[in-house]
């Protein structure tokens, strides 16, 4: 599954985003997660036999989450978030997975990255690249490849990768850990400490609640409601699966258990299949639509700088997509509301529970005040602070700052927040293998090959761009992780067309918002997909088949609609 992909779980009555484990393969169905029952209090296990949603992957258990209380008694062993349970018998992640190799990586997966990478580096090196570059790229690629199946875990997977490339000469330990003093992976890194006090505080349910009692009293202004709920959300929460699993699914699936729409009963279609397709395509756009909306967004910004010269800032990001990332998000809903409509058109009960919500969770707290006010600052700071010198890191750490001093966050609580550590580590990876191939040669050879195949068709700038983004975008059918694509294609698609007439601006802009709207073509794609598609409502190939619809229409938007925008705004 994509690297950021969280699922909530019920830890001393708070929410807790942890890791989520990884499924056996992308293609297979989601499978439910339940806690073991004599394992620790972080064990989790896959539930053997047990139907997709049947308990659902991802349960509310945070303060003003609804989860699942709405039509469920709480368990006589846990409290209402306490996942149900299977009388199958479970198996362990390990038996799950296939063989381990002892209590560490499992083996499979461990031979495709070493194997690939390995036949790569022994293969002869083409002519007009230099040896180096050559073995880079097959260290490179074996990271790749271990980034996709996960052997280890990922920040463990990208030091494996460092190793190989410092153990064989191809790299210093100083350009190998170059990328420690880059601020990309620690804007980053900080963001995750922002969503925790932003989960913890409960600040982000009653932003949800709010949306939906004001706009969800019909199916279609239900689903309006959460879409925009996500994307207000988004700028403060760069892991799109801590969005969607940790607050809007819980929510989402409620509601539709309110509607009498169940998984299993064959009442799927009333309301819950539309309305779990369309918070996860817009979750998508949401992420597009902003700097750190999706964890690997400053990976593409990074990669691009090397051809930009400068670094794109939060404030640009946004402009670009601002038009048609609010046009696909009114033009998403609609769309599948006319070719995947719910059976279900009107929704009285939401906005009243949503209002009950409110109700229960009173006034603020005076820690969700200063969520809000940290994070206000913060956003703020993204926007003005390159006209007054202050870098995104700076400003992200004045309001980390703030929740620290005032106790609404507690440094141990940052320190167990394992997904940003874990971010910190492979994102350094990549980008310093990636900016090594760069300078290396690598990038510049193999852009040089693919504008010789492509300039030798005889096409203009435009037609070129169009046939190389066809190809970048539906390539993330091989991928499991934004960030593995980004890392595997970006600089090189970038650099080719760019040299191929593309303005360089634009083109680094459009293969960003593409690199997140590629997601929604599966159930694997992008960290909103499992929690949603796990819930069960939606078979795999209807979910595969309004994910091709939704790429085109994304394409038409960011595409041409995008390129007419920022010619009025000056990008083009």
């Amino acid at each position: 599954m994509a690297a950021g992909l969280t699922t909530m779980a019920a830890v001393g009555g708070g929410a807790q985003v942890l890791p989520a484990v990884r499924r056996r393969a992308v293609f297979c169905s989601a499978m439910p997660l339940r806690r073991a029952g004599g394992a620790g209090p972080r064990a989790l296990q896959l539930v053997s036999g047990a139907r997709p949603g049947a308990g659902s992957a991802v349960k509310d258990a945070g303060r003003g989450g609804l989860g699942g209380a709405v039509g469920r008694k709480p368990s006589a062993r846990g409290g209402p978030g306490a996942a149900r349970r299977a009388p199958a018998r479970t198996a362990t992640v390990a038996e799950a997975e296939g063989l381990v190799l002892g209590k560490g990586a499992k083996i499979k997966p461990l031979l495709y990255s070493a194997g690939i990478g390995a036949a790569l580096w022994f293969c002869p090196c083409p002519p007009g690249l230099n040896l180096q570059a050559w073995h880079l790229f097959a260290c490179f690629v074996g990271t790749i490849v271990g980034i996709i199946t996960q052997p280890v875990p990922l920040g463990a997977v990208a030091l494996l990768g460092l190793g190989s490339a410092m153990l064989t000469k191809t790299m210093t330990f100083a350009q190998a850990y170059s990328a420690m003093a880059n601020e990309i992976p620690w804007l980053i890194a900080l963001a995750f400490f922002f969503a925790r006090g932003f989960i913890k505080t409960g600040l982000g349910n009653r932003i949800a609640y709010l949306f939906v009692r004001a706009f969800g009293a019909t199916s279609l202004g239900l689903v309006y409601s959460l879409v925009f709920a996500e994307a207000l959300l988004a700028p403060a929460i760069p892991s799109v699966a801590a969005r969607a699993g940790g607050i809007m699914l819980p929510l989402a699936k409620s509601l539709c258990e309110a509607s009498g729409s169940n998984v299993g009963d064959g009442t799927e279609g009333k309301l819950g299949a539309y309305l779990m397709t369309t918070c996860f395509q817009t979750s998508c756009i949401s992420s597009a639509m902003f700097l750190t909306g999706m964890a690997a967004n400053p990976l593409a910004v990074n990669l691009a700088g090397s051809i930009l010269g400068f670094q794109i800032s939060w404030t640009q990001w946004f402009m670009g997509a601002i038009a048609p990332g609010l046009a696909a998000l009114v033009a998403i809903p609609a769309i599948l509301y006319a070719v995947f409509p719910p059976e279900v058109k009107e929704s009285p009960d939401a906005p009243k529970l949503a209002a009950d919500k409110l109700a229960s969770m009173g006034p603020m707290s005076q820690d969700e005040k200063l969520t809000a006010g940290s994070l206000l600052l913060t956003v703020a700071l993204w926007i003005a602070g390159p006209g007054m010198g202050i870098g995104n890191v700076a400003a992200a750490s004045v309001g980390l700052a703030i929740l620290l001093i005032s106790g609404v966050l507690q440094w141990k609580e940052c320190l167990g927040e394992g997904v940003a550590w874990d971010t910190l580590t492979w994102f350094g990876a990549l980008i310093a293998m990636a900016a090594h191939l760069n300078s290396f040669g690598f990038i510049s050879w193999f852009s040089g090959q693919v504008t010789g195949v492509i300039g030798g068709l005889g096409l203009a700038w435009q037609p070129a761009f169009a046939v190389l983004m066809l190809v970048y975008f539906y390539c993330h059918y091989l991928f499991a992780s934004g960030a593995a694509h980004i890392g595997a294609m970006y600089t090189a698609f970038l650099a080719v067309c760019v040299s191929l007439g593309a303005p360089a601006f634009f083109a680094a802009l459009f293969m960003a918002y593409a690199s997140n709207l590629m997601g929604g073509l599966t159930h694997y794609g992008i960290g909103s997909a499992p929690p949603f598609y796990g819930a069960g409502y939606v078979p795999l190939a209807q979910w595969w088949k309004m994910g091709f619809l939704c790429s085109i229409v994304n394409l038409l938007l960011f595409g041409v609609g995008g390129m007419a925008w920022m010619s009025v705004i000056g990008y083009l």
